[in-house]
């Protein structure tokens, strides 16, 4: 989850992008192609006679146990999660093996332009893709930016946000009032935490949006390397001077969960899946997306190289694109789903918990992350640095 573009891609184009990524046209895409069938157990012939497993490097809280275990009933198939915490460190593991020793990998959408280079992936074959099942945005969200020389490296796994969630019993607010700034009261002095980029571009959002700091909601960052420079030395600035705000730095989704119930964080900045399995657990904890909007992102899926268990990659895609297991999925993890017709089968408790996190126009003011090309990365990378060893 970050931010990419790419020096020819212009604000028009990224904010065509976030357009195109809302939820409500996910929704009502979903509505007009009516609910896929539910699924069944299948048997497939080579996987099931192949080596029997499937090994998949995917972030940390993707794999429910409920999820794994519906994999192997309906397959056959071992699923072997190779658990990781961020794009910088998957890419670096694909990088160091050479894409060998795992079938599946995860990247976000927005990072194509990072990989791209590498030739450390093979492509779908997009005849063996269920993409029937898919919500057309989501899926035109990966083949949009993982489409070279005529073939697709990535597809559709989950979309989330990355907004605000705090301990209910020490602090409230409400949508409309909630912004980014909350976290940078005097009141929260010691008690917020944030994954340090993360942080860094919602103070730019609010400074743009209170107008401290100008910046097309972001995007003039993406325009070129010397506007990101200007516009994140000044956020740099202010993050540095408000340190003090911070009790700890997060990089995973169980550093979120501890935060919270360990660590005396009362405010964080998080994905949308750690606050809310929290409250499905009965904690005091809720999530909720700011005025200035929750950043958006969509997770995928892509083949390595070196990826040896073919047969079962595909049985894979045909088991997590089932209505039924996308509700399951985003029902356990707090995230969302790219399943036609899985917003219909959730719990009662995940459409609360979706309606609680995205009230009024929140979905309208998505801010979807935007393709990050290798110099945004590295220009970003200093300034979080700074950041961090001040």
């Amino acid at each position: 989850m970050a931010v990419k573009s790419r020096s020819r891609t212009s604000s028009r184009a990224t904010a065509r992008a976030a357009r195109l990524f809302t939820r409500r046209a996910a929704l009502k895409g979903a509505a007009a192609l009516g609910t896929a069938a539910g699924i069944g157990p299948w048997i497939v012939g080579d996987a099931f006679s192949s080596s029997g497993e499937i090994r998949i490097m995917m972030w940390s809280d993707y794999f429910p146990k409920k999820f794994v275990a519906g994999f192997k009933k309906s397959t056959g198939i071992k699923l072997v999660h190779i658990p990781y915490g961020s794009n910088e460190e998957l890419l670096n593991r694909v990088k160091a093996s050479k894409g060998r020793g795992v079938d599946i990998v995860g990247p976000t959408a927005m990072r194509a332009l990072q990989w791209k280079p590498l030739d450390i992936l093979l492509p779908f074959d997009m005849t063996k893709v269920p993409t029937d099942k898919i919500l057309p945005t989501m899926l035109k969200g990966s083949t949009d930016q993982w489409t070279w020389d005529g073939k697709t490296y990535h597809l559709p796994y989950v979309w989330g946000t990355e907004g605000l969630a705090w301990r209910t019993d020490k602090w409230s607010s409400e949508y409309g009032t909630l912004s980014y700034g909350d976290l940078w009261t005097p009141e929260m002095k010691g008690k917020i935490m944030g994954r340090p980029h993360s942080l860094m571009l919602t103070i730019g959002l609010h400074m743009d949006a209170t107008g401290a700091l100008p910046s097309n909601r972001m995007l003039d960052a993406y325009k070129d390397e010397e506007n990101m420079r200007r516009i994140w030395t000044e956020i740099t600035s202010f993050a540095v001077a408000n340190k003090p705000q911070l009790k700890q730095f997060w990089n995973d989704a169980e550093a979120q969960k501890n935060g919270f119930m360990h660590n005396g964080v009362v405010l964080g900045q998080t994905w949308d899946g750690p606050p809310i399995a929290l409250k499905n657990d009965g904690k005091p904890i809720t999530y909720m997306a700011p005025k200035e909007g929750a950043l958006a992102w969509l997770d995928g899926l892509a083949i390595p190289r070196g990826a040896r268990n073919v047969a079962q990659i595909y049985a894979f895609l045909k088991y997590i694109y089932s209505p039924k297991v996308g509700a399951l999925l985003a029902s356990k993890t707090g995230y969302n789903s790219v399943s036609k017709g899985a917003d219909k089968r959730l719990t009662a408790s995940a459409k609360k918990n979706f309606r609680e996190a995205y009230p009024d126009d929140a979905l309208d003011r998505l801010w979807w992350w935007p393709p990050e090309p290798p110099w945004y990365a590295a220009a970003r990378a200093e300034f979080r640095d700074k950041f961090v060893a001040a």
